[in-house]
């Protein structure tokens, strides 16, 4: 994982140097932008991918009850749907793994912060800055912070809410989908409430 860690941890600290007051809040601004920018591409098809198991889920659940005594022959007519409809069941989880090894090191990132021990990852040509201010809009981004908290989990609930409504004309879904649209909120606050605000701010 230091492939992935020591490289976002330069970046991080070479933001920091340039930002206004090398204030460590507007750096992790900047290495958000940058990252989801980079990662974009693979959220979109990711979500397209979500996007479209949703449509064609019951038909897959009409196939699955029709061949629920042969497997054999659920698998074949599953197989044979996914081909007719040119969906790989897979693409999804690729494209999650693909994300994983990166979002793991910026979580790693901004969970340990500006801990002295990690200075030993800074590049010869990255400059650190003297001091670094770790606080963003009066919050301490090294200290759980129940107001960002609260904040990350209203956007999540209403970013949740707008890729629900790309669901084309409101297609049904099951009611343990919905439980867990809004539970996902309730969770990443709780999360939060133990652990750096940086990782909210992220």
């Amino acid at each position: 994982m230091v492939e992935f860690y020591q490289p976002l941890f330069n970046l991080l600290i070479l933001f920091s140097f340039y930002m206004p007051g090398h204030n460590f809040g507007l750096a992790i601004i900047c290495l958000t932008v940058l990252i989801r920018l980079l990662l974009y591409p693979f959220q979109e098809k990711s979500i397209k991918s979500q996007l479209a198991l949703q449509k064609i889920q019951p038909k897959l659940k009409e196939i699955q009850v029709k061949y629920k005594d042969d497997k054999e022959k659920q698998a074949k007519a599953l197989m044979e749907f996914y081909k007719k409809e040119k969906f790989n069941p897979l693409s999804g989880f690729a494209l999650l793994l693909l994300q994983f090894p990166i979002l793991i090191a910026l979580y790693r990132l901004f969970l340990r912060g500006l801990d002295e021990n990690n200075f030993v990852y800074l590049y010869n040509f990255v400059q650190r800055p003297e001091t670094i201010s770790t606080t963003f809009l009066g919050i301490d981004l090294t200290a759980p912070s129940l107001a960002l908290a609260v904040l990350v989990g209203i956007v999540q609930f209403l970013q949740t809410k707008l890729i629900m409504l790309k669901d084309s004309k409101g297609s049904k879904r099951s009611r343990n989908q919905n439980m867990i649209n809004y539970f996902l909120p309730v969770f990443i606050v709780i999360i939060l409430l133990r652990i750096p605000s940086a990782v909210g701010l992220y």
